[in-house]
């Protein structure tokens, strides 16, 4: 027994020596992390083109969340889910890919509008990477501006300290998305005031006639939550209210 153990020891010892001296000799891969200049007339290298589609990747969410319609359309989504009293149906997932596939109906003129003036001519070496970059967000810029209140870019240019601009080409991202971000949030707020209008109507109407029968202990949410679903069905409510945020993008 005593020698089992002096073996599985020497044993152990020996691959634990081993291990590193093969370490050493295979050697491992080395990783070269400098930035080379590339040749030509100013382009980046080839490191920083990666960094930067990493960088662009990294800020997707923020972009479609923030600079499309995206966010108008999930704000309203919720309001009409508190207003029909469900909490979790229909659920997140279904809700956000619904408001997905109508921001990409939605922005799609935008988008072909990018695709024309700054991506085909870049891929095709006919523009650079900051004439891509200022040419595509033209079109960006200006969809957003159309659904902007004047107030709100105003405001954010007198923060900004700048004078008054002679076209929207001028402004900068810096001043159109944050305006363009509280006029949506304005707009959706206003919109599912006007989704839970009629459902809080329901809900008082369910209540006053419980409390005249005299029954006080059960809930009035849960006896008009079937009420609510009826009429939203019968009145054909995903149809109209679809059709009625794609129109309220002019």
């Amino acid at each position: 027994m005593k020698k089992l153990i002096f073996f599985g020891s020497l044993i152990i010892v020996l691959i634990g020596c081993i291990e590193p001296v093969a370490a050493q000799v295979a050697g491992l891969p080395q990783v070269d992390l400098s930035i080379t200049p590339s040749e030509g007339d100013g382009e980046y290298s080839l490191a920083i083109q990666t960094l930067l589609f990493i960088t662009i990747l990294t800020f997707g969410p923020a972009f479609v969340t923030m600079m499309t319609s995206f966010t108008r359309i999930i704000v309203v989504f919720f309001f009409l889910r508190m207003a029909l009293g469900v909490q979790q149906s229909p659920p997140n997932q279904v809700l956000i890919g619904l408001a997905l596939f109508m921001t990409f109906f939605i922005m799609a003129p935008t988008f072909n509008n990018i695709n024309e003036l700054a991506i085909q001519p870049y891929l095709e070496d006919e523009i650079t990477q900051t004439e891509a970059f200022n040419l595509g967000s033209l079109p960006l810029k200006e969809f957003m501006v159309k659904q902007t209140r004047e107030r709100d870019i105003l405001m954010f240019m007198d923060l900004a300290d700048m004078r008054s601009v002679e076209s929207i080409d001028d402004l900068p991202l810096h001043v159109v998305v944050p305006a363009y971000i509280i006029s949506e949030l304005r707009i959706a707020f206003q919109i599912g005031f006007m989704v839970y209008l009629p459902f809080l109507v329901i809900d008082l109407v369910v209540a006053s006639i419980l409390l005249a029968m005299g029954i006080i202990f059960l809930p009035p949410v849960l006896v008009s939550l079937p009420f609510k679903i009826l009429i939203f069905v019968l009145v054909d409510g995903w149809y109209l209210l679809v059709e009625s945020l794609i129109r309220s993008f002019n």
